[in-house]
C-alpha cells in the first residue's frame, strides 16, 4: 500500500492526501515533521536529504517534492483527466502547479509565518506587509486566470493545478490579511468546496 509520510496539518502532505481520493486510492499516513518525528532525523533525510514533508513510499520506489508526486500518481494511475497526456494542455497544467510551487509560495511565506504560525523570526512590520503585498498580487493574477475560464485554473475541467492552487487559495482565505473582492476566486473556491476530497483535506479549518 502507498505510505505517505507526513503531518495532515502540511499544506504540501495534503496536496497529495486530497488527490489520493480522488483517485480512490488507499493510502498509510506516518506523521512526520513540526511536532512529530523530526523530519531531520538520519531516517527521514535518507529518504529525502531536504527534511521536508512528504515523502512517498510506493513499494520499492520513494520519492518527496509534493508537485511531483502528485504528478506521478495522476500519471501511473492514468488519469489523462487530471493530467493530460499531451503536450500543450499537459504543460498548461504544469505551468500553474508550477506558478504555484514558486511565485505564489514565494510571495505569501513571510506574511503566513508571521500571521498563522507565530514564528519568531517572522517579526519585521515592513516585511509583513511586503509579503501581503506579494500575495495580493499574485491572487490578482489568478483572479484574472479564473475570470478567464469560467471555471478552473487550466481550463474547464479539474486537474491537478486545482489541487495545488486550491490549497493555497484556502491559505488565502483562512490567513488574517486584508484582502480586496476577488470574486471569480470566490466562485472558484466554493466550486472546489463541493468535492469530497477538498472537504476533508482543504476546507477543513487549516491554513
Amino acid at each position: 500500500m502507498l505510505q505517505i509520510l507526513g503531518r495532515a496539518s502540511s499544506l504540501n502532505v495534503r496536496k497529495v492526501l486530497w488527490l489520493c481520493e480522488e483517485l480512490g486510492l488507499a493510502f498509510e499516513r506516518e506523521d512526520w515533521g513540526a511536532g512529530f518525528r523530526s523530519a531531520q532525523s538520519p531516517e527521514f533525510l535518507a529518504l529525502n536529504p531536504n527534511g521536508l514533508v512528504p515523502v512517498i513510499r510506493d513499494g520499492e520506489f520513494v520519492l518527496w517534492e509534493s508537485n511531483t508526486i502528485c504528478r506521478y500518481l495522476a500519471a501511473k494511475h492514468g488519469r489523462v483527466d487530471l493530467l493530460p497526456a499531451e503536450p500543450a494542455p499537459r504543460a498548461q497544467v504544469e505551468q500553474w502547479m508550477d506558478w504555484q510551487a514558486t511565485e505564489l509560495n514565494g510571495a505569501w511565506t513571510y506574511a503566513f509565518m508571521a500571521l498563522v504560525r507565530k514564528s519568531p523570526a517572522h517579526r519585521d512590520e515592513a516585511q509583513i506587509l511586503a509579503s501581503a503585498a506579494a500575495w495580493q498580487r499574485q491572487m490578482g493574477i489568478l483572479e484574472a486566470r479564473l475570470s478567464v475560464t469560467g471555471a478552473f485554473v487550466a481550463g474547464s475541467r479539474f486537474t491537478l493545478a486545482d489541487v495545488v492552487v486550491g490549497l493555497s487559495v484556502h491559505r488565502w482565505f483562512m490567513t488574517p490579511v486584508e484582502r480586496p473582492d476577488l470574486p471569480a476566486v470566490a466562485r472558484y473556491y466554493d466550486e472546489l468546496g463541493a468535492r469530497p476530497g477538498f472537504q476533508k483535506h482543504g476546507r477543513n479549518g487549516i491554513p
